[in-house]
């Protein structure tokens, strides 16, 4: 009887699981479901000489990682998206549909098979070195930057000739440091003739400016190229899009290092392409960004606005939050001349780890007068696992354990518009600066 009963359970499990199987669909499988998302969301990163610690390029590098990618894109930590999805659409929305999470969660759920070879999709190739197109010029440190095992490393500027012998125009650029485990970051500057900007510095040399001295201030005294931050995307800028790099011009690298404990060598490069004719727009790199604050010891949700105003017509076609490791959230609002204010990204959990860039899914039309205004929050106290230091009063500071706060946006201009013509004739508020990066 017992018996009887025993089979009779076993039969009904097997037919409800084979019923269950069948009202599911077919099996979800690597080659099939998975490798296109990974191939479109992942992969950029996730592969030899990129940041991601693993290569998720087959399915036998991706399978000892299947439980971990499961966790990640539940809890939507992969891939990194940080803009409040009820504030702005976003061409660049690096978020999964939740179709694509459901997908990896079952191929996991149902035990990670890899399926049909035949069903995988077509290899992507990759650029060996470079994100970027070929890079029509490569200008790159003259030699190797010896970093200390330990201590505070400043500000490392190095002059980098880049004999331009005519205008030229940037569609296409990107920062590849020599060794990541010790470039905090690299900010390419344009330094145009005739300019008195590190005058006095030898090209190849790095130079260290002093306070009051010569040098630094690259955001008041050169154009911003490109830039290299944790999670910072390689610069392109669209169809009929460059930036300027006017004849005569030189390349001006700061580089900032974090020593790590063991000593360690640099040589970062920037790889540069070409437009193939005028553009139609020039892209020019701004920020609203404030210098003068004082978060206070222990302050959990500490303010700081910052503010700027438009002097003429503009298109912004990028945003680029940046503060370090107390920032919290970071917001961009415009307040037009008619007084009506409209937030255009909000980013509720800011992260130093990954320097994100957005890029509205429609260009923003901003009219003369506008003001475009920045709040941040930083958290100083205890409760942040990121806070160097929770009893010390913060201020504005080059290195990670100090702060900054700084809304970066990119406008497009007509080629012939001087981009000096955005900038308010008078003197900045008190509560914020504004920066021509």
């Amino acid at each position: 009887m017992h018996l009887r009963l025993t089979f009779a359970v076993i039969a009904f499990s097997v037919s409800l699981f084979a019923a269950s199987t069948s009202s599911n669909g077919p099996a979800i499988t690597y080659n099939k479901d998975v490798a296109p998302i990974l191939q479109q969301h992942c992969q950029t990163c996730h592969r030899p000489g990129e940041p991601a610690p693993m290569s998720l390029l087959t399915y036998r590098q991706v399978r000892p990682w299947a439980a971990a990618i499961k966790e990640a894109v539940a809890l939507k930590k992969m891939p990194p998206w940080f803009a409040d999805p009820h504030v702005g659409k976003w061409a660049n929305d690096r978020s999964l549909l939740k179709t694509e999470i459901d997908t990896i969660t079952r191929w996991v759920d149902s035990g990670a098979q890899e399926g049909n070879p035949k069903d995988a999709p077509i290899p992507v190739k990759f650029l060996d070195g470079w994100n970027i197109a070929k890079p029509d010029m490569v200008l790159e440190m003259p030699s190797d930057y010896h970093v200390p095992a330990k201590g505070t490393i400043d500000y490392q500027y190095i002059l980098v000739p880049g004999n331009f012998t005519q205008d030229t125009w940037v569609s296409m650029a990107e920062i590849r440091p020599g060794n990541r485990a010790v470039v905090h970051h690299v900010i390419a500057f344009v330094r145009p003739p005739g300019s008195n900007w590190m005058k006095g510095a030898q090209p190849g040399v790095p130079f260290v400016p002093t306070k009051g001295g010569e040098g630094g201030q690259g955001a008041r005294q050169g154009e911003f190229l490109v830039g290299f931050a944790p999670g910072v995307i390689p610069a392109d800028f669209g169809p009929n899009r460059a930036k300027l790099i006017k004849a005569g011009s030189d390349i001006v690298f700061q580089l900032h290092y974090t020593a790590n404990g063991k000593e360690a060598t640099d040589r970062t490069r920037i790889g540069l392409v070409f437009s193939k004719q005028p553009p139609k727009e020039r892209i020019f790199t701004l920020a609203a960004s404030n210098d003068r604050f004082a978060i206070p010891a222990g302050n959990p949700n500490y303010r700081v606005d910052s503010e700027f105003k438009f002097a003429r017509d503009a298109r912004i076609v990028a945003f680029l939050p940046h503060m370090h490791l107390r920032g919290k959230d970071f917001e961009y609002r415009l307040r037009y001349p008619d007084g009506h204010v409209e937030t255009i990204l909000s980013v509720p959990r800011y992260d130093f780890s990954w320097q994100l860039s957005y890029f509205p899914e429609k260009e923003l039309l901003i009219p003369k007068d506008t003001v475009l205004e920045c709040t941040a929050h930083y958290d100083n106290s205890v409760n942040n696992p990121a806070n160097p230091d929770p009893t010390q009063v913060v201020r504005r500071g080059d290195q990670s354990w100090e702060e900054m706060m700084i809304g970066f946006f990119d406008v497009a201009l007509d080629p012939g518009v001087n981009p000096a013509d955005l900038l308010p004739k008078r003197k900045a508020p008190s509560n914020g600066s504004q920066s021509s990066l």
